[in-house]
This record gives C-alpha cells, structure tokens and sequence, in this order.
C-alpha cells in the first residue's frame, strides 16, 4: 500500500526517477543517528543533465527553477532508495543549493525555491526546512544547480 507521501507524488502527478549512484568516490547517501544526508543531486531527466549551463549568462531564471525542481526530484529518489518508505521522513531539516552563475547574478533564492516549493508540495509541513543558495562559478557536468539535502527521519 502507498504511503502518504507517495500518495500525494501521485496526485501531484510526479513521478520519481530512479535513483542514481554516485558519479564519483563518495555515497549517493548517509544515514546514521535519526539522520539521512544525500549527497548533491544534479537537475538529471532521462539519464542526462536537463538543465545545463549558467544563470545570468544562457539559463534563465525560470529555467533554473525547472533545474531545483529536477534536483528535489532526485532527492526525493535518493531518500525512497535509502529508507524504503518516504513516510519514514519526519523533517526536511536542510537543503543547500549551488547555482551556476555568472557575475553580477543575484536571483540565487528565486531559483533554489523551485526546490523548495516542491519539498513543502510533496511533504507537506514536514518539506519547511532552512537552505542556503548560493552562486558559483561551475558545477560538474556543466549543471545549472545543484542541491544537497539533510533529513530527520525515523
């Protein structure tokens, strides 16, 4: 039977992909002490970036936000892939976001809240969580954004 959350991904007619392993030397996540961390999660669709290159620069605003969406998205995989049950999460404690941007960009927030409205969409109260959004000069594969996630979970 699906749980709540999987429930209300359903209704949002959202469909998580699969979880993907990590592209590097390091885990797709860490759960330990009440605690999941997933490592940074990239704006993937179909087994490629969707959302590449720089804010400010040849990506727009909007479709940074589409990138945070994709990268919630991949969190969201992440966690049912390392606990089973998205139910299992009691809080969405962080997120930190890394926006590909060029000089002079300053609408870093407006492009991590495309991850941010998604977790309090899908997770309800329990999606309300503290962030950072930041800019930087690149990211790997040439990503537009790039979000990390910490959960309190049960």
């Amino acid at each position: 039977m699906a749980g709540t959350i999987e429930a209300r991904l359903k209704a949002l007619d959202l469909v998580l992909p699969e979880a993907k392993a990590a592209i590097g030397t390091y885990v797709p996540f860490v759960h330990m002490n009440g605690r999941l961390l997933i490592s940074g999660q990239l704006p993937m669709k179909d087994g490629a970036v969707a959302v590449t290159g720089t804010l400010g620069s040849d990506v727009e605003v909007d479709q940074g936000r589409e990138a945070a969406r994709l990268c919630a998205l991949n969190i969201l995989a992440q966690a049912k892939a390392a606990l089973g049950d998205l139910d299992r999460i009691v809080q969405l404690l962080r997120l930190n976001g890394f926006v590909s941007a060029s000089a002079g960009f300053a609408d870093h927030p407006k492009v991590i809240n495309g991850a941010s409205d998604l977790m309090v969409e899908v997770l309800g109260d329990k999606g309300r969580h503290t962030r950072i959004a930041v800019g930087c000069a690149s990211l790997p594969l040439n990503a537009a954004v790039e979000i990390d996630a910490v959960f309190a979970i049960d």
